[in-house]
This record gives structure tokens, C-alpha cells and sequence, in this order.
């Protein structure tokens, strides 16, 4: 298993005060400190998200109640919901920490129960999935993991890896906040992932959620105005017809 990059605690201070600034070194600590005792006093929040309502998540882990995790989390618990017998890979063990869960997981550092630890351009499964999920993980590929060479590079080519272990006429969904990896949005505004379909989250208030353009999401930057991602990414990523099931 390689080394992550903040694997010590030297690296992980430099790391976080790098990708989201000197202040949040004292700010995170009081609200997770905090949390249990702020999160009873929030007032429940809905959003609307293709044609449906979803309830704001709030949950301390992450501080899932202060940042973009707050809409993504909602979303894909909803895509494991509405797909009951499917075959699902999630790309980054995030939703086994909001609730029980039985799809096969692949994340290359954290560890975890069932947890298959590789990275994903590695994993070779002997089948293929109806439905993959990724939960505020892409934007780290190439960027976050002492990868060498462009991360738009190797985003790219891990979207089209998972695009082949689709089955026929499977999806693959991932959310991504904007403005934390500058290669990402790049891509995006590009159009470099197609065939896809792009869908935005904006923030406009601390709790509040509404749907936009995916160039005003791009312009919406990380941890401002408010703490972490502000512009959400829902990028459904579709199979290729062609892809053969493996024998």
C-alpha cells in the first residue's frame, strides 16, 4: 500500500492548512467539539434536486452539518434506496458511515470492514456493476495522493475505468464540490468527461441549497463564502453500449 500524503501527523497539518486554510486549523476543532450541541438547534432544511425534495443531512462526522457533505450524503443514500437488488460499487467509503450498508466498496487508504483497499484504476472485479457511487472522492485523485503527473489526467482516466465496469445501460454518479481541485473544474467546463450529464448545487446561505448553471457553480470557490465546497457537482456518468459482460 502506498503513502498517503498526510499519513503523518506532520504531513496532515500541512495538507489541511493548505487545501483549506490556516483559520479552519482552530475552526474545526469547535465545531466538531461543538457539534452535539449545535446540530439539535438547527432548523431542518429541504432542497430541491431533479424534480425531488431532500432533507438537509446533519450528522458530526466530517462535519457533515457545515459543509457540502450536508447535500451529497441525501442524495446518494436516496440512489441506494431507489436501486434495491442492484449491483453498486461506491468509489471511496463515505455512505458506510451514515448508514448500514451491503454494496462493495473500493477506497484506496481507509480502512474498513469489507472495505477493499486499492486504487480504483487497480480494481479488476470479475463483474460489472449497475450503479457506482462516489461521494466527494474524485476531487482528491491526482491531488491528494502523492500521485506524479496531472490529476486531470488521472481523473480522467479513472471516470473512464469505472465507466467500463458499468453493465449495460448502468450509471455511474459521482459528486464533486467546485474550486477544491483545479484540474477537476477544468475538466468539467470543458465537457472532457462526456457522455455525461452535469446537474449543480449552489450554497446561498449557510443550509441552503439551490439548483444552478454549471458555470455559476464553477464560479462559486471553495470555503467562501461559506466553510468548504459551496458549488456542488452531480456528474452522472453513463455506460458506454458496447461494454461487454464479463464471462
Amino acid at each position: 500500500m502506498s503513502s498517503h500524503l498526510y499519513s503523518s501527523l506532520v504531513g496532515r497539518v500541512r495538507w489541511f492548512s493548505k487545501r483549506f486554510g490556516a483559520s479552519e486549523m482552530f475552526l474545526k476543532p469547535l465545531r466538531v467539539g461543538f457539534a452535539p450541541l449545535i446540530i439539535p438547534l438547527l432548523k431542518p432544511k429541504q432542497f430541491q434536486f431533479s424534480g425531488q425534495t431532500y432533507q438537509c443531512h446533519y450528522a458530526r462526522y466530517n462535519m457533515t452539518w457545515a459543509g457540502e457533505r450536508m447535500v451529497e450524503i441525501p442524495i446518494g443514500l436516496g440512489l441506494l434506496r431507489d436501486n434495491p437488488g442492484a449491483r453498486i460499487l461506491e468509489v471511496g467509503n463515505v455512505l458506510s458511515h451514515y448508514a448500514t450498508t451491503s454494496h462493495t466498496i473500493v477506497d484506496k487508504f481507509e480502512k474498513g470492514p469489507d472495505v477493499i483497499n486499492e486504487d480504483i484504476l487497480g480494481y479488476k472485479p470479475d463483474t460489472r456493476f449497475d450503479l457506482i457511487i462516489s461521494i466527494s472522492t474524485f476531487e482528491h485523485i491526482g491531488f491528494d495522493d502523492d500521485a506524479v503527473g496531472s490529476s486531470g489526467d488521472k481523473i480522467r482516466e479513472a471516470v473512464e475505468h469505472c465507466r467500463s465496469l458499468l453493465a449495460p445501460g448502468g450509471r455511474f454518479v459521482m459528486t464533486v464540490p467546485t474550486g477544491y481541485n483545479p484540474d477537476l473544474d477544468q475538466l468539467m467546463r470543458e465537457g472532457a468527461l462526456k457522455p455525461c450529464n452535469v446537474r449543480t448545487l449552489i450554497r446561498t446561505g449557510p443550509r441552503d441549497w439551490k439548483e444552478g448553471t454549471l458555470e455559476d457553480a464553477l464560479r462559486h470557490p471553495y470555503r467562501s463564502r461559506y466553510p468548504y465546497g459551496n458549488g456542488v457537482l452531480i456528474v452522472d456518468v453513463l455506460s458506454l453500449p458496447s461494454a461487454p459482460e464479463p464471462q
